[in-house]
């Protein structure tokens, strides 16, 4: 029997690593934040979903028997009821409620949080099995990428369905492996600032970047650019922009080093981070002023897991 009411939290994500990065097969390290999307299912004997965007006081509504593409955030909810029953789930009909406290367009990737809180919830109310997250990670990534236009790779979604407390995400999107990495950061916080500048998937020029790595892999002969190595580099005027990025080779060498990996006992990652990550931040800001939020993962960092992320009303 279906439940009457439920509520599934998706939580946002930052990255230490991972910036296009997935969609090349390459190595990311993510971390959920305590920031995210609520989603709250009421059972409607019709089959049918009617959706109400509360932080827009907006609304959407639409037949399960005939699921058609919408714009903005009303194609994500169409897009969950239609990837969901194309994978066989036999959904019920719903009344969402949808709010947010992750800022939109903040890269924090609001996005992936809605699309995982949607699947969540309406798996819920229909009293459905929840499939493996790596699977379900897929299902989220098909919402952007066919019914939102944004050609992401996994790494959102993946941050969003296994984050944890405390812990980052170390995931090689070759072998689509996910451990967790302990953030011991001693006296040192982990903080987002806001830059004051706004964008979407679909339209930031991310899909344009996509092509281009897709580009260089085939200039190069290789399957991604995974495979790429950094003396390559100089063989086409087309990687003229590239540069070596020290961060990413220090963090990802100190990760598979450490068994258990901790970041406190890596201490060239903290200088270089604090060195070449920050830097003068009033230099990169718009607004150095407007600082969004201050966010400690040892407190705030949360996983949606079966029991947190979906709960009765």
């Amino acid at each position: 029997m279906s439940p009457d009411c439920v509520t599934a939290f998706a939580p946002g994500r930052v990255n230490l690593i991972g910036e296009h990065t997935d969609y090349n097969q390459g190595l990311a390290l993510p971390f959920a934040i305590a920031d995210g999307v609520t989603v709250r299912a009421d059972s409607v004997p019709e089959r049918r979903i009617d959706a109400a965007a509360v932080d827009l006081d907006e609304r959407d509504s639409f037949s399960l028997d005939s699921v058609e593409g919408a714009d903005g955030w009303r194609g994500f909810v169409r897009g969950a009821a239609g990837e969901l029953a194309r994978s066989g789930v036999s959904l019920s009909g719903a009344s969402l409620s949808i709010s947010g406290t992750v800022p939109r367009g903040a890269g924090l990737s609001s996005s992936a949080a809605l699309e995982v809180a949607l699947v969540l919830a309406l798996l819920a109310v229909a009293d459905a099995a929840e499939p493996d997250r790596l699977e379900l990670a897929r299902l989220c990534s098909r919402i952007e990428n066919d019914w939102v236009g944004a050609q992401t790779g996994l790494l959102d979604q993946i941050a969003s369905l296994f984050g944890s407390a405390d812990q980052a995400l170390f995931v090689d999107f070759r072998s689509l492996d996910v451990r967790p990495v302990r953030l011991g950061l001693g006296d040192y916080k982990l903080i987002v600032l806001d830059s004051g500048e706004e964008h979407t998937l679909s339209g930031s020029g991310y899909n344009e970047r996509r092509a281009e790595c897709a580009e260089a892999a085939d200039r190069l002969g290789l399957e991604s650019l995974r495979d790429a190595t950094i003396e390559r580099r100089d063989e086409h005027d087309f990687f003229c922009r590239t540069r070596a990025n020290s961060r990413i080779c220090c963090i990802v060498d100190a990760v598979t080093a450490l068994s258990p990996p901790a970041f406190e006992q890596c201490p060239p990652f903290v200088g270089a981070r604090r060195q070449a990550h920050f830097g003068p931040i009033g230099a990169h800001m718009k607004n150095p002023s407007n600082v969004r939020r201050s966010i400690s993962t040892r407190r705030q960092s949360i996983k949606p897991d079966p029991k947190e992320g979906q709960r009765s009303c």
